[in-house]
């Protein structure tokens, strides 16, 4: 039976890296992949998920209009798997659409995001995933203190933490700092 799957976890933790890896296994195995990101994020081109350490795929993209289900029946009809980047920028009726692709269409669905915002508030996906996904699994990375970074803070070009903004703001390390819940409730004490 197939399962929709989600990997979460904040910043810099190696999901794409992992979703990559997880893909390549499978191929390597002679068995197809179909592999989806935002549109929202094209930090290493449009369609194109890349990982911190050099790794990259091409993957078709979604918008918040894209429906899921029959964007899979499409073009993955033969996937052995359905992989899913940046998870956090689905919508709720995307998410009902993936579990669509694991019940009916009988295709693992690994869905790979953020859990929370910089303010500390789930994404719409996440949130949703979180209530429909048959497996969660966390992705740990770090806080500078050496504890589990569950927390992430957008930073501004001088390095301050900011507390107000829109929930989407794509970014890297230039931008975006994992912390421990301490830290970042340290962080977000002193943002302007």
């Amino acid at each position: 039976m197939a399962k929709l799957y989600f990997h979460y976890s904040t910043m810099n933790a190696g999901k794409s890296t992992l979703l990559l890896q997880a893909s390549y296994n499978y191929r390597e195995r002679g068995m197809t992949t179909l592999l989806l990101t935002s549109a929202l994020d094209d930090r290493a081109g449009p369609g194109r998920i890349a990982s911190r350490i050099g790794i990259a795929e091409d993957a078709l993209t979604f918008a918040a209009d894209t429906d899921l289900f029959a964007l899979v029946r499409a073009k993955g009809g033969e996937a052995a798997c359905i992989f899913v980047d940046e998870a956090q920028f689905l919508t709720e009726t995307q998410v009902g659409q993936l579990a669509r692709v694991a019940d009916d269409l009988g295709q693992p669905v690994m869905c790979y995001g953020l859990r929370v915002d910089f303010r500390g508030r789930l994404f719409p996906g996440s949130a949703a995933l979180f209530a429909l996904a048959d497996d969660l699994r966390e992705v740990r990375t770090i806080c500078h203190c050496g504890r589990k970074a569950t927390m992430v803070v957008r930073q501004d070009a001088q390095g301050r933490p900011l507390r107000e903004g829109a929930q989407v703001q794509i970014g890297g390390n230039d931008t975006y700092v994992s912390l421990c819940r301490r830290h970042w409730r340290d962080a977000m004490k002193d943002a302007r």
